[in-house]
């Protein structure tokens, strides 16, 4: 803030809200991109890091039931039934 306020005083009246306005966008996409590089997540050239929950790209798997097998898809391979819960 005081950057903003600094840059004020010193370039004209325009000039000086516009620079300050974006300090106080990019400051914190900046501060937000830096974080999320640190975690393991970010934009970009990130190829192993994926998206997802701590970034586990594992795709939602279910377990029955009926027989308690755990599996992807829509029903049962072992039993057939379809009654399941999500498993993250």
């Amino acid at each position: 803030m005081a950057v903003s306020i600094g840059l004020q005083m010193i370039l004209p009246w325009p000039f000086g809200l516009m620079a300050a306005l974006a300090i106080f966008i990019v400051f914190p996409l900046f501060l937000r991109n830096r974080a999320l590089k640190r975690m393991g997540g970010g934009f970009g050239g990130d190829p192993g890091g994926g998206g997802g929950f701590f970034g586990q790209s594992q795709g939602v798997k279910y377990i029955c039931l009926t027989c308690n097998n755990r599996y992807k898809g829509g029903a049962c391979p072992r039993c057939g039934s379809k009654m399941k819960r999500a498993d993250f």
